[in-house]
C-alpha cells in the first residue's frame, strides 16, 4: 500500500483534465521529433540524450498557451519521452540487421513491428512493477525528484523553454551551414595526414651480423573537435569525467595503436596509394579492419562489466519483479485512491499472452522454422521480463541517462545466438533470428526505464497512473511508425556503419551474431580488445565499456564530446568559486542542461531533413551555386566552437541573476 504520510504536489482528490487531446497530441508530436533527433544522435555519437528534461519544459512553454494544467503537462512529458526510449532502443540493434548483411536495406514493417512490440510490451511489464518500485524509500530517483523541481518551479511561470528553442535554432543553423550534404559553408573537421619520417630496422643472426636491413615508413590520420553543435551538446551533458574517459579511448586507439598499424601495413599501403587511393581513406580501412575489432572485445567485456559491477542491485531488481507478480495481482482492485490506480492486472496479463503468441509468428516468419521461433520467443518473454525489472530497478538508482541497455541488449544476443546455434540454425536465418530477439529486448529495457522514471515523477506530482500508462501507449504506437523513416533517410544520405554514421552498438551486435552464428569472426583481434579492457579492469580504470567506444568512434567525434566537456567542466569551476547555495547551483546546472538539449535537438532535426534532400536526389551546392569541390572554410569552426562555449557558459549565470532578481513563489494546488 503507499505511505500514509506521502503527500504529492496535487493531492489525491482533486480532479483536473489529465488524458486529453491537448496533451496526447503534443506529447505525440514530441516523442516523433525527440525520438528522431535521438536516431541521429544515437547512430552519430553511440549514445541517446534523455528527453524527460526538454519534454518537461516545452510542454510546461506549450500547454501554457492552451491554458493546460500540470497534469496535462505531466502526460505530454510521459508521452513525448518514450520516443527517446524506443529511438535508443531502435538504434543499438536494428541498423545491425543491415551492417551484419542480413537485410540489403531496411524493412519498414518488419523494424516497426520490433520497435512496437518491444515498446507496448516494455509498457505493459513496468505497468506490474510500478507499485513496488515507486514505493520502495531506498530508490532515490535522483533525475525524477531533478525534473519534478523543474515541473513545480515552472508553475510559477518559469518553464526554461526559451533556452531550448534558442539554441535549437542555432544548432539548426550551424548544421545547415556545415552539413557537407547541405550548403557546407564549414567544414566539420581539419583533417591532415602526418608522415613519419623513413625507419630502418636491422635484422641480426645469433652473432650480431647484420642479415638485411628493412625501411618503413608509418603515419597517423589527425583529426580536429568537429563543429558539431550536437557533439558539443553531449559532452556538456555527460560531463567532464565521462566525456574525457570516451576521448581516452579515440587517443588509445587513433594516436597509440593506429600509428603502430600504419607503420607495420606501410608496405601494403604504399601500394595501394600507388593504384590511386586516398591515403585518408586507406587509414580509416585500416582502422576499420584492425582497431575496430579490438573495441569490439573491449565493448564485450566493458558491457559485462558493468552488469557485474550493479549485480547486487542487478539481483535486487530481478527479485522485485518476480515478488511483485502476486502483489500486483492481489491488490489491483484494492486501491481506491486516484493516484494508485494501475491499467487492471487481468488485461495486462492477456495481452502479454497474445505478444508472446504473435511474436512466434513473427519469428517464424524470420527463421522459417516454427521450433525456432517459439524458442526465440520463449528466450524474448522471459528475457524482456528480467531486464524491464532490471531496467526499472537501476533508473530509481542511477537515473535512466545511465541506464546500462547496450549491456542488457548484449547478454540477450550472447544467449539468443548460442541457443540458435545449438539449434542448428546458422548461417542469415540464425543470425536474423538473434537479432530479432535482442531488438525487441533493447527496446524494453529502453522503455521501461524511461517509463519507470515518468511514473516516479507522476507519483511526485500527483498524476494518475493508468492514465500515464496509457499515454506511454499511444506514444509507443506513433514513434514506432514514424522511426524507421529517420533510420532510412540517414542510411542511405550516409550509409550506416560508414565513419558518417558508425552505430556502435549496433556494429558491436552485429560482429557479435555474425561472430558466433556465422563464424566470421575476427577472434584474434577481438580476443585482444578482451585482454585489454581486463587489463583495464585490473588497472581499476573508470568505464572499460566508455572507453571501448571511444575506440570504435571517429577520433573528431570523440574530440568534440570532450570539447563539451571542458566547457562543463568551466562551468563547474566557476560555479564552485563563486556560488555558495546549492539551489542557485542547481539554477546553473539546469539551465546549462536546456541549453545543451537544444543543441542536440537542433543539429538532429537538421541533419535528418538534408538526409532527406539527398535521399530525394537534392543537390544543394548546385541550388546555392557552389562549386561540388567547395568545401568551406575550416577556420570558421573555431568561431563555431567559440560561440558555443560563450553560450554554454554565460547564459546559465545570467538566469541564475535573473531569477534572483525576479523571484516568484511557487504556488502549491490545494
Amino acid at each position: 500500500m503507499a505511505d500514509q504520510k506521502f503527500k504529492p504536489f496535487v493531492p489525491p482528490e482533486k480532479e483536473m483534465k489529465e488524458l486529453s487531446f491537448k496533451s496526447i497530441t503534443l506529447g505525440v508530436l514530441l516523442a516523433m521529433i525527440l525520438g528522431s533527433a535521438n536516431v541521429y544522435l544515437g547512430l552519430k555519437a553511440g549514445m541517446t540524450v534523455a528527453a524527460t528534461f526538454p519534454a518537461a519544459v516545452i510542454a510546461m512553454a506549450v500547454l501554457r498557451i492552451f491554458k493546460g494544467n500540470i497534469l496535462e503537462e505531466n502526460i505530454a512529458r510521459t508521452t513525448a519521452s518514450v520516443g527517446e526510449a524506443l529511438a535508443a532502443g531502435a538504434i543499438f540493434t536494428i541498423p545491425a540487421f543491415v551492417i551484419s548483411g542480413v537485410w540489403d536495406e531496411f524493412n519498414y514493417w518488419e523494424s516497426t513491428v520490433l520497435m512496437l512490440v518491444g515498446g507496448i510490451l516494455g509498457v505493459l511489464l513496468i505497468t506490474i512493477l510500478r507499485k513496488t518500485l515507486v514505493q520502495d524509500a531506498s530508490l532515490p530517483f535522483p533525475e525524477s525528484q531533478a525534473c519534478t523541481e523543474i515541473v513545480k518551479a515552472g508553475q510559477g511561470g518559469k518553464s526554461g523553454a526559451k533556452f531550448v528553442i534558442a539554441t535549437l535554432g542555432l544548432g539548426a543553423l550551424i548544421e545547415i551551414f556545415k552539413n557537407p550534404n547541405g550548403i557546407t559553408l564549414i567544414k566539420d573537421s581539419v583533417k591532415g595526414f602526418w608522415e613519419f619520417g623513413a625507419s630502418k630496422i636491422n635484422l641480426l643472426n645469433s652473432k650480431s651480423e647484420i642479415i638485411t636491413s628493412i625501411k618503413q615508413k608509418g603515419g597517423m590520420l589527425v583529426s580536429s573537435p568537429a563543429a558539431s553543435p550536437a557533439f558539443l551538446g553531449v559532452g556538456y551533458i555527460i560531463g567532464f569525467r565521462l566525456s574525457a574517459i570516451t576521448f581516452s579511448g579515440g587517443v588509445f586507439g587513433w594516436l597509440f595503436l593506429m600509428p603502430i598499424v600504419l607503420f607495420l601495413m606501410y608496405g601494403n599501403l604504399v601500394d595501394f596509394s600507388a593504384n590511386g587511393a586516398n591515403w585518408a581513406l586507406i587509414s580509416k580501412a585500416a582502422y576499420d579492419s584492425t582497431v575496430k575489432p579490438i573495441a569490439v572485445g573491449g565493448m564485450l567485456v566493458g558491457a559485462f562489466y558493468t552488469l557485474f559491477s550493479m549485480r547486487k542491485s542487478l539481483v535486487q531488481g530481478i527479485g522485485k519483479g518476480f515478488s511483485d507478480l502476486k502483489a500486483a495481482k492481489a491488490g489491483t482492485n484494492n486501491d481506491e485512491s486516484r493516484i494508485e490506480k494501475d491499467l487492471p492486472f487481468g488485461p495486462i496479463l492477456i495481452a502479454v499472452g497474445i505478444i508472446f503468441v504473435a511474436m512466434i509468428v513473427v519469428y517464424n516468419m524470420f527463421t522459417h522454422t516454427l521450433g525456432t521461433a517459439i524458442l526465440a520467443a520463449i528466450v524474448m518473454a522471459i528475457a524482456a521480463f528480467v531486464f524491464a525489472a532490471v531496467a526499472g530497478y537501476l533508473v530509481g538508482i542511477i537515473g535512466s541517462s545511465s541506464n546500462p541497455i547496450s549491456g542488457l541488449t548484449l547478454s540477450t544476443l550472447l544467449i539468443a545466438a548460442l541457443l540458435m546455434v545449438a539449434a542448428g540454425m546458422v548461417g542469415d536465418a540464425g543470425v536474423t533470428a538473434a537479432l530479432a530477439v535482442a531488438s525487441v529486448v533493447c527496446v524494453v529495457a529502453g522503455v521501461s526505464g524511461d517509463m519507470m522514471q515518468d511514473l516516479k515523477i507522476g507519483q511526485l506530482l500527483g498524476g494518475t497512473p493508468w492514465k500515464m500508462e496509457v499515454g506511454e501507449m499511444i506514444g509507443v504506437v506513433f514513434a514506432s511508425l514514424i522511426l524507421v523513416f529517420p533510420i532510412m533517410l540517414l542510411h542511405q544520405a550516409n550509409g550506416i556503419g560508414s565513419d558518417a554514421l558508425p552505430a556502435p552498438q549496433a556494429g558491436l551486435m552485429a560482429m557479435i551474431s555474425k561472430g558466433i552464428i556465422g563464424g566470421e569472426m575476427a577472434w584474434p583481434l577481438v580476443i585482444a580488445g578482451m585482454f585489454f579492457a581486463i587489463a583495464l579492469i585490473l588497472l581499476k580504470a573508470p568505464s572499460p565499456m566508455l572507453i571501448a567506444v571511444g575506440m570504435y568512434l571517429p577520433f573528431n567525434t570523440t574530440f568534440a564530446i570532450f570539447v563539451g566537456g571542458l566547457i562543463k567542466l568551466a562551468v563547474d569551476k566557476i560555479s564552485e568559486k563563486k556560488i555558495e547555495n546549492e539551489a542557485d547551483k542547481e539554477i546553473v546546472n539546469n539551465t546549462g542542461l536546456l541549453l545543451a538539449s537544444g543543441l542536440v535537438a537542433g543539429e538532429a532535426l537538421v541533419g535528418i531533413i538534408l538526409a532527406g534532400f539527398v535521399g530525394a536526389g537534392i543537390n544543394l551546392k548546385e541550388v546555392f551555386g557552389l562549386s561540388p569541390d567547395f568545401d568551406g572554410y575550416w577556420s570558421l569552426g573555431v568561431l563555431i566552437f567559440i560561440i558555443l562555449a560563450y553560450v554554454l557558459i554565460k547564459y546559465p549565470y545570467s538566469e541564475l541573476v535573473k531569477f534572483k532578481e525576479n523571484t516568484i513563489p511557487t504556488k502549491k494546488i490545494n
